[in-house]
C-alpha cells in the first residue's frame, strides 16, 4: 500500500541510538553503528523518532509499504524483551516524573499516578493533576501505549485547556487523553492513528472536546470518520467548550452519524 514511512540516510547517522530508544514500537534499532528500520510493518509512519536525530537523518516518505502491523508489534517487542532480559520500551516508569534512560523525554510514553505532589494551588487549595501519561500529542501517542486499552478516551482539541479553568477536573479525570489542533496541524495521518487506537484498544468510550468555533469542529469529524474506518461501534461524545470557558454542550453522536 501507498502510505507514510520512515527514511534513514545513513550517510547522516552518527550511530548514537536516540531515534532507536525513542521508537517506542521497536521500528528501528542500531546494525553495524547505524540506525535500520527493521520493517516497513512495525513503523507507523508518524514520525516520533524524527525529533531525537540531531544530525537530521530521519525523515517521512510517501512510498509502497507493508502496512503497519500493531500484532506483529505486539510480538515483536515481547521477544526483543525476553532477548535482552528487560522490560518493553513502553514500560512504566519507576518514579513519577523520571524517564527511561535515552531519548528525548518529549515523546517517550511513561504512565505514572495521580499525586498530589504534582499539584498547584489556588486560593490557598492544593489542586491535583489529573493527567496520568505522557506524551498527549496526538502525533507522539503510540496506538500501542498501554494506558489506552479499554479507556475513557479524551480527544481535546489543544485550545480547550487553555480556555477551560476546570480542564482537569472537567474533563481529564479518569481519561486518557490526546490533543490536537484541527486547523492547524497536518492532519493526514491523524484519522488513520486514530482508527488504529480505536481498533486496536477498543475504548470504553471517546469524548471530542473543542471550541465553539467553526474551524475547530474539524476535530470532530476526524473523531466520526476513524470510528466508521474502525468498525467499532463506540460511543462518542461531544463536547463544546465557548472562547471564555465555559462549557456550552455535551452530548451523544448517533452512530450512524456521518463524518
Amino acid at each position: 500500500m501507498l502510505r507514510e514511512i520512515v527514511l534513514i540516510d545513513e550517510d547522516k547517522c552518527d550511530g548514537c541510538g536516540l531515534c532507536a530508544k525513542a521508537c517506542a514500537e521497536g521500528a528501528i534499532k542500531m546494525v553495524d553503528g547505524k540506525a535500520k528500520l527493521v520493517a516497513d510493518f512495525l513503523c507507523d509512519g508518524m514520525g516520533a523518532c524524527l525529533g531525537h536525530c540531531p544530525r537530521g537523518a530521519i525523515r517521512i516518505e510517501k512510498r509502497e509499504a507493508a502496512a503497519f502491523d500493531e500484532e506483529a508489534v505486539h510480538a515483536h517487542l515481547q521477544a526483543t524483551a525476553a532477548a535482552v532480559h528487560r522490560p518493553e520500551p513502553v514500560a512504566r516508569p519507576a518514579a513519577a516524573g523520571h524517564h527511561a534512560g535515552g531519548g528525548c523525554p518529549g515523546s517517550r510514553f511513561a504512565s505514572f499516578e495521580r499525586s498530589p505532589a504534582c499539584a498547584a494551588t489556588i486560593d490557598d487549595t492544593p489542586v491535583a493533576s489529573e493527567l496520568t501519561h505522557w506524551p498527549v500529542q496526538l502525533r507522539l501517542l503510540s496506538p500501542m501505549a498501554p494506558v489506552l486499552r479499554g479507556a475513557h478516551l479524551l480527544v481535546a482539541a489543544d485550545c480547550v485547556p487553555v480556555a477551560c479553568a476546570d480542564f482537569h477536573r472537567r474533563m481529564i479525570r479518569g481519561r486518557a487523553v490526546a490533543i490536537a489542533c484541527p486547523k492547524l496541524d497536518d492532519t493526514s495521518t491523524y484519522v488513520d492513528k486514530l482508527a488504529e487506537i480505536i481498533r486496536s484498544n477498543r475504548p470504553a468510550d471517546i469524548t471530542v472536546a473543542h471550541m465553539e468555533v467553526p474551524c475547530c469542529t474539524g476535530i470532530v469529524m476526524m473523531v466520526l470518520e476513524a470510528r466508521r474506518r474502525s468498525g467499532v461501534d463506540v460511543r462518542v461524545l461531544d463536547l463544546v467548550v465557548g472562547i471564555r470557558g465555559q462549557v456550552l454542550r455535551e452530548e451523544e453522536i448517533p452512530l450512524d452519524a456521518a463524518a
